[in-house]
C-alpha cells in the first residue's frame, strides 16, 4: 500500500498500483515524502476524492493496536510498543539526586516537596503521561497519511477490588486489607505471621526485617512485594547464598494505568479531532470470536473500528517507543579512586546514532550498539540480530533516528483469521 498526499499536504485515498506510482515518481509528477510507511506527494493539483475512513484506537499500557479501515478493506494496520523504562528512570535520577546532597560537596537543597508542592489540576505521573502522549502521536502519524473521518477508541475501566476479590460487595471496599494497622510493616508482619518466610524460624534468629521481593525502584513497597525474613535469612540472602523461592503477588500497574488514563486520552482526541466516540472490550470480543479472528491488537484496532469483516491487509508496521536522550551525566557507581565515569556516548559515532534505520546485505535494521571501533549491533525491532559486530562501511544510512521506530513487517496482518498461519513479529 502506497499512502499519497496531494499537492497541498492533505491526504488521499492509497494505491497499490505500484506501476503507476513509479511511472509518478519518474516524470517528476510526484515525491517521495516517506520511507515507512512509503507515502508520496503529488506535485500537481489534483481533485480530493476520499471515501470514509474509521481509525480504531485499541488503547493498552505496553501495546496500542491500530487499523484504518474502509467498508470494503482495511489501508493500515500497526502496533505501536510503548515504553516501559520511565519509573525505574525516575528512580535513578531521584537516588541520585539524593545522594548528591547528602555527599560532603556543596548543598543542593531539594527543588520542592511533592508532599506540600500543589499540583496542577490534571496532573499526570510522568510514566503515564508518555504512554498518552505516545498514544496521541501513534493517532497523528495515520491522520497524516490517510483522510480519516472518525475514531473509535476502546477504553476500560478495572475495578481493582474486584480483580483481587470477586465477592466484595458493598461498605467492603471500604475495608482494605491493611485496616487497624499503623503501617506496612506490621500488616505484613501480621500476615506473615511474625515467622519468617524461608526457614520458618529454624534459624532461631529473633530479630524479623521486611524484604522487598522485587527491587524497591521499580516493584514499590505494596504489601504484595513484601515478605517477612528473619535477619539471618535476609543477610544470606543479599549475600547470595540462598534463593527465596517467593513470589510477588499479583500487581495491578496496567489496569490501574487503564483506569487513569480513559478519559485522559478520550478528551484529549475529542480536543484535537472531530467525530471521536469510544466502545468497550466485550464489544471488542464478541465481534472478534463472532467472525473468528485472531486476539492481537491489530485484529481489535480492525474490530473496533466497525469493519471487521472488510480485507486485510498483507502486511502491518511493527512500532516501538525508544528515549531520546539520556540525561544521567555520570554512572550511579563510584569506580576506584573515588571517580565516576562519564554515562555519556557521543551522538554520533562514524557519523551513525543509536537507533538510526541501516541496510545490511539487503535487510532493514536498525542500530542497538555501537562502538568506537567502528563496530555496530544490527537488529530489527522484534530483536533479530542481522550482526553482533559489524563494521560501519557495510552499514547504509536509511533514515535516522525517531523516537518511534517503524519497521514494516512483511508477513501476513495479524488481523487474519484463526486458521491462517502468522509470520514472525506478530
Amino acid at each position: 500500500m502506497v499512502y499519497v498526499l496531494s499537492s497541498t499536504g492533505q491526504p488521499l485515498m492509497p494505491t497499490n498500483r505500484h506501476g503507476k506510482v513509479k511511472h509518478l515518481l519518474k516524470s517528476g509528477k510526484a515525491k517521495v515524502i516517506k520511507r515507512c510507511p512509503f507515502t508520496i506527494q503529488l506535485t500537481y493539483v489534483t481533485e480530493n476524492y476520499t471515501q470514509p475512513v474509521t481509525l480504531g484506537v485499541d488503547a493498552g499500557s505496553k501495546v496500542v493496536g491500530l487499523s484504518a479501515t474502509t467498508e470494503n478493506k482495511e489501508l493500515y494496520a500497526s502496533e505501536v510498543a510503548l515504553r516501559t523504562d520511565i519509573v525505574d528512570l525516575l528512580s535513578t535520577r531521584r537516588q541520585c539526586r539524593r545522594a548528591r546532597r547528602s555527599r560532603s560537596k556543596r548543598y543542593r537543597a531539594p527543588r520542592f516537596n511533592n508532599r506540600v508542592h500543589r499540583k496542577k489540576k490534571g496532573w499526570l505521573a510522568p510514566s503515564i503521561e508518555n504512554k498518552i502522549h505516545t498514544h496521541l502521536r501513534a493517532v497523528e502519524a495515520v491522520y497524516k497519511i490517510l483522510p480519516i473521518s472518525g475514531i473509535v477508541a476502546e477504553v476500560a475501566s478495572f475495578d481493582i477490588q474486584k480483580l483481587k476479590n470477586d465477592a466484595i460487595t458493598g461498605c467492603e471496599y471500604q475495608t482494605g486489607d491493611m485496616l487497624g494497622f499503623w503501617n506496612v510493616r506490621e500488616y505484613v508482619l501480621f500476615r506473615d505471621g511474625h515467622t519468617c518466610q524461608h526457614c520458618k524460624g529454624a534459624s532461631k534468629d529473633k530479630v524479623l526485617n521486611v524484604h522487598h521481593i522485587e527491587s524497591r525502584k521499580t516493584g514499590g513497597d505494596a504489601p504484595n512485594n513484601l515478605i517477612t525474613l528473619c535477619e539471618t535469612c535476609h543477610t544470606r540472602y543479599h549475600k547470595n547464598e540462598i534463593v527465596l523461592k517467593a513470589r510477588r503477588g499479583g500487581a495491578f500497574r496496567d489496569a490501574a494505568f487503564m483506569g487513569i488514563m480513559r478519559w485522559a486520552f478520550y478528551n484529549k482526541l475529542k480536543e484535537t479531532y472531530p467525530n471521536v466516540r469510544l466502545t468497550f472490550g466485550y464489544i471488542t470480543k464478541n465481534t472478534r470470536i463472532k467472525n473468528d479472528l485472531k486476539k492481537t491488537h491489530c485484529v481489535d484496532a480492525r474490530c473496533i473500528s466497525g469493519n471487521a469483516t472488510s480485507k486485510p491487509l498483507d502486511c502491518w508496521y511493527a512500532q516501538k517507543a525508544t528515549r531520546k536522550h539520556n540525561r544521567q551525566i555520570h554512572k550511579a557507581t563510584i569506580g576506584k579512586g573515588g571517580y565516576r565515569k562519564n554515562n555519556q556516548a557521543p551522538k554520533y559515532v562514524f557519523e551513525y546514532q543509536l537507533f538510526d534505520k541501516v541496510l545490511l546485505n539487503g535487510k532493514e535494521g536498525f542500530i542497538f550498539g555501537r562502538r568506537t571501533s567502528g563496530s555496530f549491533d544490527a537488529r530489527t525491532l522484534d530483536g533479530t540480530k542481522l550482526s553482533a559486530g559489524v563494521s560501519y562501511k557495510k552499514l547504509k544510512l536509511l533514515e535516522r533516528r525517531k523516537t518511534i521506530l517503524i519497521e514494516r513487517r512483511a508477513t501476513p496482518s495479524p488481523c487474519l483469521k484463526t486458521g491462517v498461519s502468522v509470520g514472525q513479529g506478530s
